[in-house]
């Protein structure tokens, strides 16, 4: 069974930054594309970024050109860098391994496992 745990998250204020990990075990990783997603008070989970196992990546418009996403196979660990960051990035922030090695986009239902989630919080 593959477990995904998530940590970095933590309340920053406004315009600084933070670094996620999703540890990844129990299963195979290096094959398969990654994923990151979020969930705002209120609001439906969305898409924040994937990688793919050779390191393409995707970004929802919102983060474009502030988070990073990357991963270390050697780790099984992906990470989330996420810099500039405002109120509107307040949210719980989950990782998710794709169901195959070629996807690595935005639709949830592509992802079979998910981590718990870590809080980010943004203060203005």
């Amino acid at each position: 069974q593959v477990q995904l745990v998530e940590s970095g998250g933590g309340s920053v204020q406004a315009g600084g930054s933070l670094r996620l990990s999703c540890a990844a075990s129990g299963g195979t990783f290096s094959p398969y594309a990654m994923g990151w997603f979020r969930q705002a008070p209120g609001k439906e989970r969305e898409f924040v970024a994937a990688i793919n196992w050779s390191s393409g990546t995707y970004y929802a418009d919102s983060v474009k050109g502030r988070f990073t996403v990357s991963r270390d196979n050697a780790k099984n660990t992906v990470y989330l860098q996420m810099n500039s960051l405002d109120s509107e990035d307040t949210a719980v922030y989950y990782c998710a391994r794709s169901r195959g090695v070629s996807y690595y986009g935005g639709v949830q239902s592509n992802y079979d496992y998910w981590g718990q989630g870590t809080q980010v919080t943004v203060s203005s």
